[in-house]
């Protein structure tokens, strides 16, 4: 994988091989996953009759500065690497090209010919890497915590889209950034000696407890990282302010047993389910229980039911009951406990036909005392 001295190597070789040295022909492969943000054909256009002035690099980055914008750029990924025939670009592995071997390579991503016969190739095997054609030089990553603050003091919020940004905002911003870092390290990285005023301090607390100069701070997911802000002073504004009042906060369907349960198809965590899919499994547990329990309320309605089918049999001997061919036998046990059921003249003697299996008396209507 090339780190950070593989790249140096390879500025270091366009530069003594490729300075002032102009584009004749140039090859860009079909590869939207490598080529990034332009076709093959307008990378090639903006290439051709173009002089190389200097060669950069930012990290592990690397860019061609030609004699007029845009530039080609590099992130070398696991497997990138720059090749330029009949040069070793370095000892780091095979890197001159013989003249026996494929060229440009079957994984070339990025090929350009010079006036004076000189190739280069950048190459990925395996297409991890990006090339990219750049109006403008590289600007580094500053890290989460000074982005925070940076945004916080240029009251820009976290997703407002750069190309948004008018021209004072874009000199604000340039002016934190400048402050922000140059204060952090004046004070040798001593967070304690930051000023009061930074949301540096409160952007580790937990939401509703994060506060800064009085108003509160919030989270969100900005570029894949969390990112704080205060919604009082850094908001969204133009086009993107709108598209975001039209969409539901992902706050709101990650409730659990909330409205929102019932209808989250937009949510993409699929936490808002979660509720409703454990209610169902609850009903569906509890149902079963009120029907089987051979000692609550749900032995009273098939007790019902059998004496009225019992009542029926007796005043109607030709219906037939709804015995549909039971037996004799269960049809003079139905009757007996019909009449059992006859002579209770209230509804408390009626409840002790489920609660007891003691005949009742009929003299007094009253129900036997259980066994305890």
């Amino acid at each position: 994988m090339p780190e950070l001295p593989e790249v140096e190597a390879a500025r270091r070789a366009i530069e003594e091989n490729c300075l002032g040295k102009k584009i004749k022909r140039a090859i860009i492969a079909n590869d939207s996953k490598v080529i990034e943000g332009v076709s093959s054909v307008d990378f090639e256009s903006a290439l051709l009759g173009k002089t190389i002035v200097s060669a950069h690099r930012k990290g592990k980055n690397l860019w061609l500065h030609l004699d007029s914008p845009p530039f080609p750029s590099f992130q070398f990924g696991m497997a990138g690497a720059i090749y330029i025939k009949g040069v070793a670009v370095t000892k780091y592995k095979r890197s001159a090209v013989k003249d026996n071997d494929e060229w440009p390579s079957k994984y070339s991503k990025f090929f350009v010919e010079l006036d004076d016969g000189l190739e280069l190739s950048f190459t990925d095997k395996r297409r991890f890497a990006r090339v990219r054609l750049l109006k403008d030089s590289y600007i580094s990553g500053i890290g989460n915590w000074i982005a925070d603050e940076v945004l916080y003091q240029a009251r820009i919020h976290p997703l407002q889209i750069c190309s948004s940004l008018s021209k004072e905002n874009c000199a604000t911003l340039h002016n934190c950034i400048k402050e922000v870092i140059e204060k952090a390290v004046e004070v040798g990285a001593d967070s304690s000696q930051f000023p009061s005023n930074w949301i540096f301090h409160s952007r580790e607390k937990k939401p509703g407890k994060a506060f800064v100069d009085g108003k509160k701070i919030d989270f969100i997911n900005a570029g894949g990282r969390t990112s704080a802000y205060v919604p009082e002073l850094q908001k969204l504004s133009g086009t993107v302010a709108t598209k975001a009042a039209g969409k539901p906060t992902k706050q709101a369907s990650k409730k659990k047993g909330g409205d929102e349960a019932e209808d989250n198809d937009d949510d993409e965590d699929g936490v808002g389910d979660e509720p409703t899919n454990e209610e169902e499994e609850s009903t569906k547990i509890t149902k079963p229980k009120k029907g089987g329990n051979p000692r609550g309320r749900g032995r009273k309605p098939p007790m019902k039911r059998k004496a009225k089918e019992s009542d029926d049999d007796d005043d109607d001997d030709d219906s037939g009951g709804n015995n549909d061919g039971s037996s004799e036998e269960d049809d003079e046990d139905l009757t007996e406990k019909g009449r059992k059921v006859k002579t209770n003249t209230s509804n408390k003697q009626a409840k002790t036909v489920k609660t007891s299996k003691r005949p009742v008396s009929s003299q007094d209507g009253k129900k036997p005392k259980r066994a305890k």
